[in-house]
């Protein structure tokens, strides 16, 4: 084990220990602990603030006929539909308009995960998810600055998303690499469910956030969301330990399938488990086509591509197509899109626990993509609130 005095800590962390000097406790349980807790945070706090978007554009872009407009308001023949919207989504071309603001921060998120993946085994994780988080946090805050200055440039907006999309790409490759770095035996299928609720919680925060604010001041939906993961990248900076020895603790004995295992950490979980592989060294990051000869890589992202395309989907729109599909207001529709990520914590967990049950991974993942095929269907069918209610009538 490496002495904790002649390695570099984060500057949190020795002032903890100055703060508590005589709890004694296990330390590769208590820092293990820590980092599951804080990555927790951490990347709750980016889906929080990728979420104001869907609520808001229930207000960019409403039907101005049932609301009342206030005094100063002047209505005629022309603006009657569009008084309360936001131009330039005030068009009919609305719809396509704010698709444009979604592919930009995912053209960028996807394009950057890749050059993300790549940085972020060769730099200290620590410097660099905490710049991610700020960054973040900075363009998303710009966005929300849009109300309060009167900003209808779609230029405008769809440049804070391209920035937005590159710096948000910081986040799920670091933090998978630091649990890789952490967690050697374990049941990764349970822990990894339980952790990545992380992404579903914020989901709900976010949705709640946004909803308080978005139809008195819909700048506030993403301007307190910046601002949380603006603190939450400065706590990453102050205490993330990005690997054991680091602060001198044992380092994880890997093996097939540990935890963290991913794109990200299977080449360095190989490299310690076969030190005569393609990759003899153990410390040296994997290249883009070493990682893709790696079994099971390829089919494994193309089923997360098309996840992540319904996933994204229902993320971005679905408060949108419960406001156009019922007569619920852009703050109910906020909160009836929660079900969805609540859900998703739901079958995180059960996948989890099953494949450690039955160490059949691929079946759980398949069968349950398999059971989404008709639930969709099902959703589109009878999905609409106002259908609901009026069955039996």
């Amino acid at each position: 084990m490496i002495s904790e005095e002649n390695v570099k800590v984060p500057i949190g962390i020795v002032i903890l220990k100055k703060l508590c000097p005589c709890v004694k406790v296990n330390k590769d349980v208590a820092y293990r602990v820590f980092i599951l807790g804080i990555t927790f945070v951490s990347y709750t706090a980016y889906h929080l603030s990728r979420r104001p978007l869907s609520v808001v554009k229930n207000v960019l872009n409403q039907n101005c006929t049932t609301l009342k407009p206030p005094p100063d308001v002047h209505i005629t023949n022309q603006n009657k539909e569009t008084w309360c919207s936001w131009a330039p989504f005030d068009g009919k071309d609305a719809n396509e308009l704010l698709g444009y603001l979604d592919s930009a921060f995912l053209f960028m998120y996807a394009f950057f995960m890749f050059v993300s993946g790549f940085v972020a085994e060769r730099v200290d994780l620590r410097y660099f998810l905490a710049t991610g988080m700020l960054m973040s946090g900075v363009f998303t805050y710009l966005f929300g600055l849009a109300y309060s200055q009167g900003i209808h440039s779609l230029t405008y907006l769809i440049v804070v998303q391209l920035f937005s999309g590159a710096f948000q790409s910081t986040g799920w490759p670091s933090l998978v690499t630091c649990l890789g770095n952490w967690f050697g035996k374990a049941r990764r299928g349970l822990l990894f469910g339980l952790w990545n609720s992380h992404l579903y919680i914020g989901n709900i925060l976010g949705a709640y956030v946004a909803g308080v604010y978005v139809e008195d001041n819909w700048g506030y939906s993403f301007i307190i969301p910046a601002a949380i993961v603006g603190v939450s990248g400065f706590l990453i900076f102050l205490f993330l330990v990005p690997a054991p020895e680091d602060v001198g603790c044992t380092t994880p004995v890997y093996h097939h399938g540990s935890f963290g295992e991913s794109t990200e950490t299977a080449p360095l979980i190989d490299q310690k488990i076969n030190p005569n592989s393609e990759f003899p060294n153990s410390n040296k990051a994997i290249t883009f086509w070493g990682a893709l000869k790696i079994p099971g890589v390829i089919e494994f992202s193309l089923c997360l591509f098309f996840a992540k395309l319904v996933s994204y989907t229902f993320l971005f729109w679905l408060p949108k197509y419960i406001s156009a599909s019922t007569t619920s207001s852009s703050k109910e529709s906020a909160y009836l899109s929660v079900p969805f990520d609540i859900g998703g914590i739901i079958g995180g967990v059960l996948a989890g626990y099953i494949a450690d049950r039955t160490g059949a991974s691929a079946i759980t993942c398949a069968s349950l993509l398999g059971i989404a095929v008709p639930t969709l269907f099902l959703y589109d069918a009878f999905g609409s609130i106002n259908m609901l209610s009026n069955i039996g009538k």
